[in-house]
């Protein structure tokens, strides 16, 4: 699976908005985790925009599994693809505290000295497919521009972008 952050430009305000400097503009932060075929699987809780993506990320990244697990998806043993922007002991934790194998490029800001975690750099290269994901996502108006006040409708027009995604992947082709 994938992990990646997206920041959403929120137009009219709200519930979890903040100035992100990077975006110019009052914007609102979740993660989303993706399988390797790119579909997209669950989202964190919104927060605001001034967050970075691994803020109280033992929190979110609990959220994102317990998401996961209600839907009777097992987390144990899986691979977590990550950015170097997750590149974190929090995060390495947490992922080993659900038995799921943290693949988070290094992030050279962290120390250069050698390092004995895991890292597959052929399987790091196959993460454009939550690159892409977020692409797919960016289609969805409602989604790459907030226009809604509340964090729930907003989740709930992810969601619904999620189904959508995911019945045309599984769409019969006609013969």
């Amino acid at each position: 699976m994938d992990l990646d952050g997206s920041h959403t430009p929120a137009i009219r305000g709200g519930e979890q908005v903040d100035y992100q400097g990077r975006k110019k503009r009052k914007t609102t932060n979740s993660l989303y985790l993706t399988d390797r075929q790119g579909l997209p699987l669950a989202m964190s809780e919104p927060l605001a925009g001034n967050h970075n993506d691994l803020y109280n990320i033992e929190v979110q990244f609990e959220d994102i599994t317990a998401t996961l697990e209600q839907a009777n998806i097992s987390v144990d043993g899986l691979f977590l693809n990550a950015d170097a922007g997750f590149d974190s002991k929090d995060l390495r934790k947490a992922c080993s505290d659900k038995n799921i194998q943290a693949n988070i490029c290094f992030n050279k800001r962290n120390g250069h000295s050698e390092r004995d975690e895991y890292f597959d750099e052929q399987l790091y290269k196959q993460r454009y497919t939550i690159e892409r994901t977020n692409a797919w996502l960016d289609g969805f108006r409602s989604i790459l521009n907030r226009y809604d006040t509340t964090t729930e409708s907003w989740k709930g027009f992810n969601y619904i972008a999620f189904i959508v995604i995911a019945s045309k992947k599984f769409k019969k082709e006609k013969v």
